[in-house]
C-alpha cells in the first residue's frame, strides 16, 4: 500500500513557498518586519516574505479624503456655528505612517477635528465667510506640521458649510443692508460736493466775463422755447427798471403841474 505521508513534507513546503509570494501594487508598499523588528519598506512588485520569520503590512500611498464631521465653533466674536471640511492627504514615508502612529488614519481625522476648531475659533465671523481660502491654508499648515513625524503630507484642507443660527442671519442681513446705505449716502455727499465744486467754478468765470452770462442766458432760452406748454417769465434788469420808474413819474400829472 502507497504510504501518503512521504508527501506531507513537499505539500507542507510547497504551500510554505506559495505564502511567501506578495504582489504589491505600484501604489503600495510593504513595511516587513524581521522577527517582530522592523526591517525594510518593500515594493512594489513582487516581494518575498519568510513564513513564521518575518511579517508585512500593506500600506496606501494614495491620496486619501474624508469628510471632517461638523464641527461646533465659537468664533472670536462669540458667534456660536457650525462647520464641516474636507482633507486630502497622502502617506510619504510608509515607515512613519506604521511606527509612529497605531492608526493614522484615525489620527489625522481626530487631529483634523481639533485643529479646525482651533484655527477658526481664533476668527470673527465676518472672516469665516469671507476668507475660506485663507483660512484653508492656515488649517492645511498647522495639519501638515503635526502629522509630519507622522509620514504624512496633507496637501488641501476646504472648508465646506458654515451653518449659522437663523437669528444671525436675520442680523447679518441687517448689516450688510445698513452697510449698503451708508455707502449709498457717502456716494450722493461726494456727488453734490463735486457738483458743487463745479457749480462755484462756472459761477466765478461768469462773474469774470458778462458776456458768458448774456450767451448763457440765450442758450437756456432756447432750450425752454421748444415746449410750447411753458410759460416763459423774461427777467428786466434793474437799471432799466429804474429808468421807466423816473420816466412815469416824470410825466404824471403831479410833476407836471409843479
Amino acid at each position: 500500500m502507497f504510504d501518503l505521508g512521504w508527501l506531507t513534507i513537499p505539500l507542507v513546503l510547497l504551500a510554505l513557498l506559495a505564502s511567501s509570494f506578495r504582489i504589491l501594487r505600484e501604489y503600495e508598499r510593504g513595511i516587513v518586519f524581521m522577527l517582530g523588528r522592523f526591517w525594510k519598506v518593500k515594493g512594489p512588485g513582487l516581494v518575498i516574505v519568510l513564513p513564521g520569520i518575518q511579517q508585512m503590512v500593506r500600506v496606501d500611498l494614495r491620496i486619501v479624503v474624508f469628510d471632517v464631521p461638523s464641527q461646533d465653533v465659537i468664533s472670536r466674536d462669540n458667534v456660536s456655528v457650525k462647520v464641516n471640511a474636507v482633507v486630502y492627504f497622502r502617506v510619504v514615508e510608509p515607515a512613519k505612517a506604521i511606527l509612529q502612529v497605531e492608526n493614522y488614519l484615525d489620527a489625522t481625522s481626530q487631529l483634523a477635528q481639533t485643529t479646525l476648531r482651533s484655527v477658526l475659533g481664533k476668527h470673527e465671523l465676518d472672516e469665516m465667510l469671507a476668507e475660506r481660502e485663507t483660512l484653508n491654508q492656515d488649517i492645511q499648515q498647522v495639519l501638515d506640521a503635526q502629522t509630519d513625524a507622522w509620514g504624512i503630507k496633507v496637501s488641501n484642507v476646504e472648508i465646506k458649510h458654515v451653518d449659522i443660527d437663523e437669528s444671525m442671519v436675520r442680523a447679518i442681513a441687517r448689516q450688510a443692508e445698513a452697510e449698503r446705505e451708508r455707502r449709498a449716502k457717502i456716494i450722493h455727499a461726494e456727488g453734490e460736493l463735486q457738483a458743487s465744486e463745479k457749480l462755484l467754478a462756472a459761477a466765478e468765470i461768469l462773474a469774470r466775463r458778462p458776456e458768458a452770462m448774456q450767451l448763457r442766458y440765450l442758450q437756456t432760452l432756447t432750450g425752454i422755447a421748444g415746449d410750447k406748454t411753458n410759460t416763459i417769465v423774461f427777467p428786466v434788469p434793474g437799471d432799466l427798471v429804474d429808468l421807466l420808474l423816473r420816466r412815469v413819474k416824470s410825466d404824471s400829472p403831479a410833476s407836471t403841474q409843479a
